[in-house]
């Protein structure tokens, strides 16, 4: 089994990184690529799945969010991409919170959650969490890139919302996150947080 695997971001897409190790680029899903920056030297704790029509590499800056994303697809009803999905959001101390206090309306926010969905999430994981919940989850979105030209803001915004797109959230939804953050200038990394915030309102 796999813990983590480290070496050079070679690439990055609104869905996943490419880390090289010993010549070999291995394709990692991860809940926000944009917190990882390309020729950087990154350790990335993984999780090899595996179905019958699907092997992929899913990879996390640490193992507590690693040990969450375990705990979620376990869930009946959350695959990878939705455990993605709500990672993503940078919530999960939120998440938690919901499910402890049975709030079906806050986990129904995230894509591909439905109320049954949301209900077997509380029954298989109400109590459960606590080990996993350190500090570490509010800053998970504090790592700041480096600071970028004004040029390529809108690019990093059209990433941005690419990758919303990709972790399965709609094209309305997108579009109107899109429209409230044009007039700022922020890094990919950061238009994700905004807009997942603005989502989860």
């Amino acid at each position: 089994m796999f813990d983590y695997i480290t070496g050079t971001v070679d690439y990055i897409s609104p869905e996943y990184i490419v880390v090289d190790n010993g010549g070999i680029g291995y394709l990692i899903m991860t809940p926000n690529p944009f917190i990882f920056s390309t020729g950087k030297q990154e350790k990335v704790f993984i999780h090899h799945y595996v179905r019958e029509d699907i092997a992929a590499f899913y990879g996390f800056r640490g193992r507590e969010e690693k040990a969450l994303f375990l705990k979620l697809i376990n869930v009946t009803g959350i695959g990878p991409k939705g455990a993605l999905a709500i990672l993503a959001s940078g919530q999960v101390e939120q998440v938690v919170q919901a499910i402890e206090n049975e709030d079906e309306k806050f986990l129904l926010k995230f894509p591909g959650v439905g109320k049954k969905t949301a209900r077997q999430m509380i029954l298989d994981l109400k109590g459960k969490l606590e080990n996993i919940v350190p500090d570490y989850f509010p800053n998970l979105f504090n790592n700041k890139l480096e600071t970028v030209q004004n040029s390529t803001f809108s690019d990093s915004l059209d990433e941005a919302m690419e990758a919303l797109k990709a972790l399965g959230y709609s094209d309305k939804e997108v579009q109107r996150a899109a429209k409230d953050l044009q007039k700022e200038s922020l890094t990919t990394e950061e238009y994700i947080k905004k807009a997942l915030q603005l989502m989860l309102k």
